[in-house]
Formats: structure tokens, sequence, C-alpha cells
């Protein structure tokens, strides 16, 4: 057997798992977003609109600025069972692929490498502490007239899966 194949074998699955590492931490980052939406409804119908779906959401009225004609919303954001289980399968699977290339370098090593698969619940246990927060979202109305209809702006303030959803359900277009 080629005694390179071994150690790059090492270094490689080493590099695989400081990924997985730093795409744990990264599920339980913030993706706040700025969108410009439009809707063809005008201010008024479309800030009821609004008010109904983030309580069906709940989210509750955080602040009012009437000067501004903006709004901030707040919900407390759950942790996904699914993204718990999904990550502690990834992080079991990662220390699994470490472990056997650490055996196969080093098998004196055998009997505490691969123990180290039960500390594979950290990272969904990690993943469930950091992702339950208190979420805001901001919305700013403005009304925009053209020459036969009014529509209205809004610039949305939000985590982008809100955003995406909240342009899916009230049939909202990207503004410029």
């Amino acid at each position: 057997m080629d005694t390179a194949i071994l150690p790059s074998t090492f270094l490689l699955t080493l590099l695989l798992s400081v990924g997985l590492f730093f795409f744990i931490r990264a599920s339980t980052k913030d993706r706040i977003e700025t969108a410009q939406l439009v809707s063809e409804q005008d201010e008024a119908a479309l800030m009821s609109q609004l008010k109904e779906y983030f309580r069906s959401r709940s989210y509750r009225v955080a602040a009012v600025d009437r000067e501004q004609n903006k709004v901030t919303f707040e919900g407390n954001v759950r942790p996904s069972w699914f993204l718990a289980i999904f990550l502690t399968l990834l992080a079991a699977t990662g220390i699994v692929c470490l472990s056997l290339v650490v055996y196969l370098l080093f098998p004196n090593l055998s009997t505490f490498v691969l123990p180290m698969v039960l500390l594979s619940p950290l990272s969904g246990l990690f993943y469930w502490k950091k992702s339950g927060r208190l979420e805001k979202v901001s919305l700013k109305v403005e009304t925009t007239k053209n020459e036969q209809t009014s529509s209205s702006k809004i610039t949305v303030v939000a985590h982008r899966d809100e955003l995406s959803e909240l342009q899916r359900n009230l049939q909202l277009k990207a503004g410029e």
C-alpha cells in the first residue's frame, strides 16, 4: 500500500470535519435581508392584510411609527426538529469517517476514537439552543401612484425565509 495515501486521506477527512463544524455553527446564523416588494392593493387594504398575515404566523406588533409609516413585528422562532436530527446525523457520519481514518493511521487509538460518535447529539443540542430566538420584521409601506392605478411599495427587513413566505402568500412582486 502506498504510504502517502493514508496521510492525505487523513488530511482531507480532517478538512471535511472542519467544514462540517462550520456548517453546524452556521445553522444558527441570522439571515436578515432587506427586500422591496410591490402590491397592486392600496395602502390600507395591504396593511390590514399584512397584519393578519403576521398575526397568523404568531407575530405581534412591537412598534408603530406613524410618521414614517413603519411597523415592527416580533415573534419567537422555534427550532426545527428535522434540522436538529439532520445535524446530529451529519455529525455522527463525520465523526465515524474521521474515526475510521484515525483508526487506520493509529490502530492503538481505536478504543478512544469510535466512542466519539456519542458526541454527535451535541450538534443537535447546539442548534436547538441557539436557533430559538426573538425575530423582528420591519415593514415600511409607501403608496406609489401611476396615471391609471395606485400601488403600494413595501420595504421589508426580515429573515430571508420569512421574506419568501410573505411574498408567496400575499402574491407580492419583487420591486426595484
